[in-house]
């Protein structure tokens, strides 16, 4: 199949837009108690954090990182490596893409950056592939079955146990695409989506500082303005 640059533009700017529709929902959905069980209040103590909003301000922003590396792997880099690869979408867990060629079957496994496994989760995609192997054995081509990271650089250790192949960033681009500048593309073909959705994060995220920034000072902070350290220790760690 013989992709062009439109489509892999168009692409690139659906995935974009069903990013940030996610991120701003994220945002629009964030409840306090939610952010306030996952961190650590002894934290905020021992920096000598005083005001509400700074407070709120710290665990929106490090929600939103941890969760954003995860969203843009699945949304983004997952739909436009289908779209450029040209090949089917898999329907099996832990494998994304199915390329067909005249001598070979390639299932794909699309990642973000390269620090995704431990030994567990490593263990449960080599299962994948395993499984993949046996539904494909009916083409008797060679199945050929690929971690593509999206980003970074690696290396297979020569040593390696895994039953596929791990490339990264550029080599991996190349590998789907034949085009060794591809992986410098992705971000040219942006153009100006992310500003067009600029505003409209900035306000969800905005409105979510308030919104939770409130619900913080009515429930965690006494008559005077001050925060009840107690009172968030014990929602947090209390029996």
């Amino acid at each position: 199949m013989n992709v062009t640059p439109n489509q892999i533009e168009k692409a690139i700017s659906n995935a974009l837009d069903k990013f940030y529709d996610r991120r701003v929902e994220k945002l629009n959905t964030l409840s306090l108690n939610y952010l306030l069980k996952r961190k650590n209040p002894y934290l905020f103590r021992g920096k000598g954090v005083t005001v509400a909003a700074e407070v709120v301000q710290e665990l929106v922003l490090a929600f939103m990182s941890s969760s954003e590396e995860t969203l843009f792997g699945n949304i983004f880099f997952e739909e436009v490596a289908l779209a450029a690869s040209g090949g089917e979408k898999a329907l099996a867990d832990s494998i994304d893409i199915v390329i067909h060629t005249e001598d070979s079957v390639k299932a794909i496994a699309v990642k973000s950056g390269t620090s995704v496994f431990n030994a567990q989760s490593k263990r449960r995609q080599q299962q994948a592939f395993e499984e993949m192997r046996k539904r494909l054995a009916g083409y008797r081509k060679h199945y050929d079955p690929i971690v593509g990271y999206a980003y970074g650089k690696k290396s297979q250790s020569s040593r390696s146990q895994a039953n596929f192949r791990e490339i990264a960033g550029q080599a991996f681009w190349e590998e789907i695409t034949g085009d060794p500048e591809f992986y410098l593309k992705i971000a040219r073909l942006m153009k100006d989506k992310p500003q067009e959705h600029a505003k409209d994060y900035k306000e969800a995220y905005g409105a979510a500082i308030n919104r939770l920034t409130r619900d913080f000072t009515e429930r965690f902070c006494d008559e005077n303005g001050f925060i009840d350290w107690d009172k968030w220790i014990k929602f947090n760690s209390g029996k």
